[in-house]
């Protein structure tokens, strides 16, 4: 099980179902040592040879089917399966601790106490919790890339590709009901379009308190050996009943066994294994010490903020989890990266590639100017690396509010475009899911968005100067700290119910606001929208 980290360098994240093979060695020792095959596999290209000839195993066409629909994806960053007939679900405890802390409140703390429902009556509904289970895999590759003519640069080719996915979603939307979402695969070498059972009634049944979830050392599941309780059940519901479920994992009383083959299936993000020595050297040079700074920066401000008060503590638990989740997976990354033996490898790696492609003059035709191409694509990025991250990305807006701002203003905009024209997170296929996170009854804490978002203003003058133009208009003349008290304290987004009538008010409600924080967005979007133009395009 996953749980999706907050921070990611420039590539949009793409979200697979995929298997992974492990063969147990069980030792009397404390530690017990995994010996794993290489990768990771999809489904719908499982490595039958592999199983058949190393292990004597045959996954068939129902077992992997089995597996598939027995595997979930957490929209909020996870993986989980269901483990009974009647709906129950089981995650790992810190995948679940973004609802548990949704319905937690001063009085009533599941992360410190734990839960359990004695009943099904007492399952309380997670506010806006979305779990999917993938049902088919469609090869589409060939439509998207016919929709991609020779002859275009690549600003027409991107907008083409774009329409063309949003068609194929909506397409799939109206034929089958399943949500559908088209994820590119081998940076975009194909097209698969997978088709969801969406669940949106999710109900928290069971979860340890966090003290023996998270027992032994840091609070995560990039730490072993482990030695806790890290587990959380849910259960779905449909039309207010006990979803029936046909395909879910059944306990073995037994466990594993001695040499046994184990297969792990998950919604992982992606690796990047096809990168180019030069996105390599970009990503450990640029995007993550950039990213490590901010995370190192903000996780100080949540420990100071949380060493308060035990309240403090609570309310920034998910946020600070988030963060070192992140930290760690980031510094394990540029780890590698700094490696001169790591980087060595792969640079002979791309160069033995690179002569083969020469040797031949259909490939030399195709793709010998493919390195130089993307080369010249990472000297845009890296030139406007820090500004996209601040703005279009927001890191220099760290707030609940001014994400519902942006998303509102945004929504707004794109909705009044054709399907096939619009930003992919706005396309009619994902617009469903899109409301249910943006329409969340979630609890705001304002001290907790004030301060957030006061040291993320600090990070916009610091980084642009506090004599830019746009660090001006954004602070207005105040300073980090008073704009965002002033941002925070004016804003009317804290109310679910306003947002939705914002929402429906369509573009002229949005032009019509007076909420500071809907006049941030629209301030900032023109320059926003400009620098991920350009990243989309080049």
């Amino acid at each position: 099980m996953y749980r999706r980290s907050m921070w990611k360098p420039f590539a949009a994240d793409t979200f697979t179902v995929l298997l992974s093979i492990f063969l147990v060695i069980l030792s009397n020792s404390l530690v017990v040592p995994l010996q794993a095959d290489e990768g990771m596999w999809l489904f719908n290209r499982p490595p039958n040879a592999l199983l058949k000839s190393k292990y004597g195993f045959e996954a068939t066409h129902d077992w992997l089917d089995h597996v598939q629909q027995s595997s979930i994806r957490f929209n909020n960053g996870g993986s989980g399966e269901f483990v009974s007939a009647d709906g129950l679900v089981m995650t790992n405890h810190h995948v679940g601790t973004d609802c548990m802390q949704k319905l937690s409140s001063s009085g009533h703390d599941y992360l410190t106490t734990g839960f359990m429902a004695k009943t099904r009556e007492d399952e309380p509904r997670c506010v806006d919790l979305e779990l999917n289970v993938l049902m088919q895999i469609e090869d589409v590759t060939e439509r998207v890339n016919a929709a991609v003519t020779p002859q275009m640069d690549t600003a027409a080719a991107e907008k083409a590709r774009r329409a063309i996915i949003n068609t194929i979603e909506k397409e799939s939307l109206d034929k089958t009901g399943l949500r559908s979402d088209v994820v590119a695969l081998y940076n975009g070498g194909e097209y698969d379009l997978y088709r969801y059972k969406k669940y949106t009634d999710v109900r928290l049944v069971f979860a340890p308190e966090k003290d023996i979830a998270f027992f032994g050392g840091d609070p995560d599941n990039f730490e072993y050996p482990r030695y806790d309780l890290d587990i959380c059940f849910f259960r779905v519901y449909e039309k207010d009943q006990p979803a029936r479920i046909k395909h879910y994992l059944k306990w073995s009383p037994e466990g594993a066994k001695d040499g046994e083959l184990i297969l792990v299936s998950g919604h992982p993000g992606r690796t990047e294994r096809l990168d180019t020595v030069r996105q390599l050297g970009s990503l450990r040079d640029q995007t993550y010490p950039y990213i490590l700074n901010v995370l190192r920066r903000r996780e100080i401000l949540l420990r100071t903020y949380s060493e308060r008060s035990s309240e403090n503590a609570r309310r920034a638990h998910e946020d600070l989890l988030s963060i070192e989740n992140s930290r760690k997976a980031i510094l394990g990354m540029l780890a590698g990266l700094q490696d001169p033996s790591i980087m060595s490898k792969k640079a002979a790696d791309e160069q033995t590639l690179r002569a083969a492609v020469m040797k031949d003059p259909k490939l030399e035709h195709a793709y010998g100017d493919a390195w130089d191409q993307v080369a010249s694509s990472i000297r845009t990025s890296e030139e406007i690396y820090r500004d996209y991250s601040l703005l279009e990305a927001a890191q220099a807006f760290d707030s609940n509010l001014f994400e519902y701002a942006r998303t509102l203003v945004r929504l707004a905009d794109e909705t009044a475009k054709p399907n096939a024209e619009r930003l992919r997170e706005y396309s009619e296929a994902g617009l469903e899911s899109l409301k249910l996170e943006l329409f969340s009854t979630a609890p705001i804490y304002d001290d907790l968005e004030m301060l957030k978002l006061a040291d993320s203003l600090s990070l916009l003058a610091e980084s642009l100067g506090a004599d830019n133009e746009l660090v001006r208009k954004v602070l207005a003349g105040c300073s980090p700290r008073k704009r965002a008290a002033d941002l925070v304290e004016g804003c009317t987004l804290k109310d679910a119910n306003a947002r939705k009538q914002l929402a429906e008010a369509g573009r002229k409600g949005i032009d019509a606001s007076k909420d500071p924080m809907i006049q941030l967005a629209k301030l900032i979007d023109p320059e926003a929208r400009r620098l991920r133009k350009i990243r989309d395009e080049r």
